[in-house]
């Protein structure tokens, strides 16, 4: 599909990248009423489902997953469950391994290609609920998942009609090299300081696979990836994990309509992260690139964001 023109335009205080990612990563509050379910996965870890419902019985139901450093409870997720809650649409925020207030049970946790998971969270979903149509929306990390299982998943229940990725680095190398830059040093060093505690947990949890010595040593995100997620999930090391967690080699497969949201100023993203090319040969491939956003920003006026509004507007089109 070619690029859609975006007509997002945003204010002048929040045409500044920095400024409306950190408006809306931590300035922004989403009242919102959720229920948990804790869900037991194929390999006998657990994941907790954050759930909350349109004021009508629903048989639409979108999926949400949040990036790095998330949970079920962050505003870039609850702000668009209560959009879509306020439209008819039920919403489930996936809680990833870790993220939801308890240590998952095993020495591996998420990570950026972590498709199993959600093929699990749907599987469970299709199962135990009676939903005629299902919507995936990730965001950032979760965008990435969402991408990588769209592409190389050739079962997708029929009930999952379409898909949204916003604010996505489809290329992990090169947005990991993106975030070790100056530029974003204290989005760097906001990541690290969960992680790192996180990463403490583990430790403490499985002291013979991860010594504090080892411990000690990370300090960037590259450090941690190549030291302990790329090794605790089965990579060879941090360069195989990026390599083959990417979304970016899975786009071409994708058989589901999926919108891909990048902003141009994303500090986050370079240009392999705008998949012009790949969109252009691809049926299911949407891409809108607007000027602003940030990363996971996209402020708009009235309480809803623009993504909030641009994803009920794109599954509507495919319920």
């Amino acid at each position: 599909m070619p690029q859609i023109d975006s007509i997002f335009t945003a204010s002048k205080l929040f045409k500044n990248a920095f400024v409306s990612t950190v408006y809306s990563g931590l300035f922004r509050r989403v009242k919102i009423r959720q229920e948990r379910e804790r869900i037991h996965l194929s390999d006998g870890d657990f994941l907790d489902l954050d759930w909350s419902s349109s004021t009508s019985a629903s048989k639409q139901l979108v999926i949400l997953l949040h990036g790095m450093e998330g949970n079920g409870q962050r505003p870039y997720v609850t702000g668009v469950a209560r959009h879509f809650n306020a439209n008819g649409v039920d919403a489930v925020c996936v809680n990833f391994r870790s993220c939801s207030g308890e240590l998952n049970k095993k020495f591996s946790s998420f990570h950026s290609g972590q498709t199993n998971d959600l093929n699990d969270v749907i599987h469970h979903i299709v199962t135990h609920y009676k939903y005629t149509s299902i919507f995936l929306k990730g965001i950032s990390l979760g965008g990435n998942i969402v991408l990588k299982y769209l592409g190389e998943n050739q079962n997708i229940p029929p009930q999952l009609k379409s898909a949204m990725a916003v604010s996505v680095p489809i290329d992990l190398a090169a947005s990991s090299k993106a975030l070790h830059q100056f530029k974003n040093i204290l989005f760097h060093i906001y990541f690290m300081m969960g992680l790192k505690y996180k990463l403490m947990q583990k430790q403490r949890q499985f002291p013979n696979k991860i010594s504090r010595k080892t411990l000690y040593k990370v300090w960037t995100l590259r450090s941690l990836d190549e030291v302990y997620t790329a090794k605790a999930n089965g990579f060879k090391n941090a360069s195989d994990y990026y390599n083959k967690a990417s979304s970016l080699q899975y786009l071409s497969a994708i058989k589901t309509p999926v919108l891909l949201l990048n902003a141009k100023n994303d500090s986050f993203l370079t240009p392999s992260c705008f998949p012009y090319t790949i969109a252009e040969k691809s049926k299911y491939l949407y891409i809108e690139t607007p000027v602003h956003g940030g990363h996971v920003g996209f402020i708009s006026k009235g309480g809803v964001y623009y993504n909030e509004k641009r994803a009920l507007e794109f599954f509507r089109e495919f319920q």
